[in-house]
């Protein structure tokens, strides 16, 4: 059973890891495959959304798929399926020596984190995907570990070609080609706070360092969840009195249930991963429908439960408070996605997975940092600057799990305004020093400029009157795109720039008065 269960893992791992790739454009506005089908089985974004949100897309309905196999199995995702248990899995098999002893009471901190995660959901508060680990693996892949790795490949190809070792770019460059049409973005991705997200992302995994699959046992919500409805479970683990309490079982066992403790084994913490089964010198342990051990109970404490619920509703309050998360004094740099809804619904169904900024093909979607509060962290915001919304392209709404951004179809999104373009005269060329330039005329998408040029007499230092075109920018057309800004010739800080005002989703900020 445990070779079953490692097969399982790999499958399930290598499955995750070829979806995560396809999550990129393949030169068509369609995604050929179901990229965010680990994040529709996942049960907490699909609980903390419907009480949040009071309502949930359908493909979350298959959530219940989990729900149901955790209900007669046990918690099986947690050890046969889940990709971050299997990573955790892999790191904590380098630790060769006896782990770490870990007070028994750590394992309560994942159902505080699921009961404070509840309650903040039931007053619309979503924050379940900062520390969702389905949520958390892909954001850490998308935002910072696959950065790392195409800048990892890229320059050692590039060093090859570059430095001609003895006939090996003729292995090289052909190597080189597959990987840029089936592994590699069309340009090497980069965001805004990749180092720190990477960061959380390998504390996680050396934690296995201190004590085999450390976040699955004391800090996952999702397996709190999972084990509260496996204590309901069907399929039990028997000890036959053949037992003598040798602990070979405990020095394998991946949840801490307590497996050499007859009457105090955790089903709760069992992964069902059948190390007790395989090691047992007596072959006393089995697994079946029958009756069973029941297990002990999980407790957590009454005045812990009611502390984590308070905690939980409590933080509502305290991050809405803020400035930054009034619709009247939203930061102008808090450009969504084309497709989203309105802010406050928004932020009650984004689960901040980071699918849309992989998918986006210019790199202008970064995960936001303070500009809509605390509530809006790691959540899309389109950067300009950095990379513009291509004018036809529909992904990031095709990837969303949640709604957050709607899936629109082309002939909607072509029409959606996401913010409008502002000139500053004092850097702009044709204004500020008499130098002819039509770039943000020339790169703007509409199919009616939504950049025009009025024609102006203006003298140079000598005298010299000279006929520019100087840019206005046409309030009904424009739809805030950024590729103006993007394609500036002015840098640092482009003479063009795009700010939220105008958008057309409701609540959002207008320019005119009508």
């Amino acid at each position: 059973m445990q070779t079953v269960r490692r097969i399982s893992q790999g499958i399930f791992l290598l499955l995750f890891l070829f979806l995560f790739v396809q999550t990129q454009s393949k030169g068509a506005d369609e995604l050929g495959y179901p990229v965010k089908i680990f994040l529709d089985f996942d049960p907490l974004i699909f609980v903390t959304t419907l009480l949040s949100s009071h309502s949930v897309q359908k493909a979350f309905y298959f959530s219940l798929v989990i729900i149901i196999a955790t209900l007669a199995l046990g918690r099986v995702f947690c050890g046969w399926a889940c990709p971050l248990g299997t990573l955790n899995n892999m790191a904590g098999a380098i630790r060769k020596r006896r782990p770490a002893v870990i007070s028994i009471s750590w394992n309560r901190v994942k159902y505080y984190m699921l009961i404070f995660l509840v309650a903040s959901s039931l007053f619309t508060l979503q924050l379940a995907g900062i520390i969702d680990p389905i949520s958390l693996l892909i954001r850490s892949f998308a935002i910072s570990i696959c950065p790392l790795f195409e800048y990892s490949v890229r320059g050692l190809f590039d060093a090859i070609y570059a430095f001609h070792p003895a006939a090996a770019d003729r292995i090289s460059e052909p190597v080189y080609s597959v990987l840029k049409q089936g592994v590699l973005s069309f340009q090497q991705p980069s965001f805004n706070q990749s180092a720190f997200i990477g960061v959380l992302f390998l504390v996680i995994i050396g934690l296995n360092l201190v004590q085999k699959r450390f976040w699955c046992r004391n800090l996952c919500p999702l397996g709190a969840l999972l084990g509260v409805l496996s204590k309901y479970s069907l399929l039990k683990r028997s000890v036959s009195e053949g037992c003598n309490e040798c602990g070979a079982c405990a020095s394998v066992c991946q949840g801490n249930a307590n497996p050499d403790k007859k009457e105090g084994w955790k089903n709760a913490e069992c992964l069902y991963c059948w190390n007790c089964d395989d090691i047992c010198p007596q072959n006393a342990v089995s697994f079946g429908f029958g009756g069973g051990v029941r297990g002990v109970g999980i407790d957590l404490g009454r005045r812990r439960i009611v502390a984590s619920a308070l905690g939980g509703i409590i933080t509502v309050p305290l991050i809405r408070v803020s400035p930054l998360a009034s619709s009247v004094s939203l930061s102008p740099e808090l450009i969504r996605p084309p497709g989203s809804l309105e802010e406050g619904k928004f932020l009650r169904r984004c689960v901040k997975c980071g699918e849309c900024m992989k998918v986006c093909i210019t790199n202008g979607l970064q995960p936001a940092f303070l500009e809509s509060g605390l509530e809006g962290l790691w959540s899309p915001v389109l950067v300009p600057i950095i990379g513009y919304c291509e004018f036809r392209c529909t992904l990031c709404g095709q990837v969303c799990p949640t709604g957050a951004i709607q899936r629109l179809s082309l002939e909607d999104k072509i029409r959606v305004k996401i913010g409008l373009a502002m000139i500053d005269k004092g850097r702009c060329l044709p204004y500020a020093h008499s130098t002819p330039c039509i770039v943000c005329e020339e790169v703007c998408p509409t199919p009616r400029k939504a950049i025009w040029f009025e024609e102006a007499v203006v003298k140079d230092r000598g005298g010299r009157e000279h006929i520019l075109k100087q840019p206005r920018v046409d309030l009904d057309l424009c739809i805030g795109c950024g590729i103006c800004e993007a394609k500036c010739p002015v840098k640092s800080r482009p003479a063009i720039y795009v700010t939220n005002i105008g958008e057309s989703r409701p609540g959002g900020k207008q320019l005119l008065l009508s």
